[in-house]
């Protein structure tokens, strides 16, 4: 049986309301992090390697470098890695995790799992156009 409080409706009322608001709020966290993604212009390539490189684990600056360099044959400047994470912290889509030593790792979020996974997808459907209208119309060797 349920309880009741004074209102006469349900004990559990207050608590599913507050727990859909949540809900809408996450969802809506969820979509503004990935079109995020999109809007960070110039920066959303540091950002998409960075990510990536973050889905396979916590990492510290030096490491994502390294990892980013095997991964993606590309060297990010320390400026731009530093200012990459910055802005991606303050997205949400990175949040640091406690270090022993004087690094500092981070680890990609839900948030950023979920931009991350956007964007990557919007990405395969241009490489996808691009090789397939390349196919089409030019002979590759």
């Amino acid at each position: 049986m349920k309880a009741r409080d004074e209102s006469g409706t349900g004990a559990g009322a207050g608590q599913e309301a507050a727990d859909t608001a949540q809900a809408a709020e996450a969802g809506r966290k969820r979509a503004d992090a990935a079109g995020a993604l999109e809007t960070l212009g110039r920066s959303s390539g540091p950002a998409s390697l960075i990510l990536s490189s973050l889905a396979g684990g916590p990492k510290h600056g030096y490491a994502l470098t390294k990892d980013i360099e095997s991964f993606a044959g590309v060297r990010l400047a320390p400026g731009t890695l530093y200012e990459a994470l910055s802005r991606l912290e303050s997205y949400g889509m990175i949040e640091a995790v406690e270090s022993s030593d004087r690094r500092r790792p981070y680890r990609l979020t839900a948030t950023g799992a979920a931009a991350l996974s956007t964007y990557l997808e919007s990405q395969r459907k241009v490489a996808e156009v691009g090789l397939s209208r390349l196919a089409g119309s030019w002979e590759m060797t």
